[in-house]
């Protein structure tokens, strides 16, 4: 990709949730595409090593970027780490997440407040309050760009999903907002919204509500006979911080297949 309109030399990215699923593919494929990248992760420390490893391999630029994006004190270590080790932040991924199935699905109604604050710790106020950090360090870069990983769950309401389904919406409203106030200082800020995606995640709320967690199942009932990939997510993203999306901010970009 170097060379290329795609190519990100130069720029420095922070990917939260970076040790698996699309966040993993994300940092790899920034990283390929020439951009150092901070591979942030909560509890999947070996697995960030093994990213950095290969990232460095490859001749990339890469850290493992420890921190809870729920907690505020946290966010402030894993921004400064990163600029100290990879330089000024212009690309900020924020994709750590917690599921509905990390609280058993409860409903709305039956739902205990601290399992409602712990969705919408991580999945708002962790973009919230990374947003506060690196948006203004972003206002003297020639380029930089925000992107939020949402979910069709934003715009489709299923029982039991509620805490997960406000905290995305929520993240959508932010990032919208965001666009719009931080765009005359040259920041793009957009939204990717996966629908099922084959990550663990993924594959539980599978198991939840679709009634089977065998992939060849899934694929059978999928557009174009497969599962999304984190890849397909994270190509997205790369295309996303690009010059060749340099007309592109404040959309939510759905990629599902056509499918709902």
């Amino acid at each position: 990709m170097r060379g290329h309109t795609m190519d990100l030399t130069e720029r420095t990215a922070l990917v939260t949730g970076a040790s698996r699923g699309i966040g993993r593919a994300t940092a790899v494929a920034l990283a390929s595409a020439g951009a150092g990248v901070g591979v942030n992760y909560r509890t999947g420390a070996a697995q960030a090593a093994q990213i950095v490893d290969a990232i460095r391999g490859e001749g990339g630029r890469a850290v493992a970027v420890h921190g809870d994006v729920a907690d505020p004190a946290s966010c402030e270590r894993m921004v400064e780490e990163t600029v100290a080790k990879l330089g000024t932040i212009d690309i900020l991924v924020n994709n750590a997440a917690v599921g509905a199935a990390s609280i058993d699905y409860p409903t709305i109604v039956d739902a205990e407040l601290e399992q409602l604050e712990r969705v919408i710790k991580t999945n708002l106020w962790g973009p919230i309050h990374l947003c506060k950090l690196v948006a203004p360090m972003m206002r003297s870069a020639a380029r930089a760009d925000i992107v939020m990983v949402s979910s069709g769950a934003a715009q489709t309401a299923r029982p039991n999903m509620g805490a997960y389904s406000i905290s995305k919406s929520a993240l959508e409203t932010l990032a919208h907002t965001l666009a719009l106030e931080e765009r005359h200082h040259g920041t793009r800020v957009n939204v990717v919204s996966p629908g099922l995606v084959e990550t663990e995640m993924g594959v539980r709320a599978a198991s939840q509500f679709l009634g089977t967690s065998d992939p060849q199942e899934l694929a059978a009932s999928m557009p174009f006979g497969y599962i999304c990939q984190p890849e397909d997510v994270a190509n997205l993203i790369v295309f996303l911080c690009s010059e060749q999306a340099r007309y592109i901010t404040n959309q939510t970009i759905s990629i599902n297949g056509g499918g709902r």
